[in-house]
């Protein structure tokens, strides 16, 4: 009963999200960031999330940071989309006018999403493309080709609950100005990366034994030319911005000063039960 309901009435659970006041309060919102940006009197940036498709506050975090950046690359990719309703970037798409490319492995969820995206808001919309596949270091180049996507995108967003880091290190045809990722912070200050699995499928072994720590997931930025921008409040989604693009607007942050939510230090605890198990250095 609630696949059928999410399937065919999951309208009436997001219809006042595709509402037209909040699509004019958002886009209100981006020229005010605009002209405080030619004020240099920007809020700091863990002052402007907020939700509306996104699981927690990360749709208010990526408007902030594209008001400073601009949005002339309208392009997303999102890996381990589910839907692609419950989303970073459904509500580019929709409120923004944003197109691009969701992958999932579970067919059931992108056959919902398909019929979701051809449906609403507007049946006439340019449609996101859809790709049903088990993401990855060998395919996930291929994937996006064959799906007419190269070189700079806006957004890459990557959470897959396993091999995010792989895949990431892996991706090489395009070039996001903007990538947000999950890390692992039940991994804490550690700089340690789960080695690769191309079989993995969650829970695995261990519901925690995937992925990588906050801090292997920044090196890796690093060494792809990314900087560490911010995070969701609870420090585990973090969000990394081109070093060519507007780095005085959007400074550095440190690991360490994104995972100061209680439930940050509580996750941590888990990792006890883990700590002995194999992990390559980040």
């Amino acid at each position: 009963m609630k696949k059928i309901f999410k399937y065919y009435f999951l309208i009436f659970k997001v219809r006042e999200r595709l509402s037209p006041s909040v699509q004019i309060g958002q886009r209100q919102l981006y020229l005010h960031y605009r002209e405080l940006l030619k004020r240099n009197e920007l809020p700091c940036i863990s002052e402007t999330g907020f939700r509306v498709f996104s699981q927690f506050e990360e749709d208010g975090l990526l408007l902030y940071i594209f008001s400073i950046i601009g949005m002339e690359k309208k392009v997303f990719i999102e890996i381990g989309a589910d839907d692609g309703i419950n989303s970073n970037c459904a509500n580019l798409y929709f409120h923004f006018g944003w197109h691009g490319l969701f992958v999932d492995g579970n067919p059931e969820s992108v056959r919902r999403g398909v019929r979701f995206y051809k449906k609403y808001p507007h049946p006439w919309l340019y449609q996101p493309s859809f790709v049903c596949s088990k993401v990855t270091r060998e395919n996930i180049n291929e994937i996006i080709e064959k799906n007419g996507i190269k070189g700079e995108v806006g957004l890459l967003s990557i959470d897959i609950d396993g091999n995010d880091y792989w895949i990431w290190d892996s991706i090489e045809v395009v070039s996001p100005q903007v990538v947000i990722i999950e890390t692992h912070n039940e991994f804490g200050l550690e700089n340690i990366v789960v080695p690769y699995d191309p079989n993995y499928s969650y829970p695995g072994k261990h519901p925690i034994y995937h992925g990588a720590s906050p801090v292997a997931m920044n090196k890796l930025a690093n060494k792809k030319g990314y900087r560490l921008v911010g995070a969701n409040e609870l420090g585990f989604n973090f969000i990394f911005v081109r070093n060519d693009l507007v780095p005085h607007e959007l400074p550095e942050v440190a690991v360490e000063s994104l995972l100061n939510h209680p439930s940050a230090k509580a996750a941590y605890a888990k990792f006890e039960d883990i700590k002995d198990w194999e992990y390559l250095e980040g």
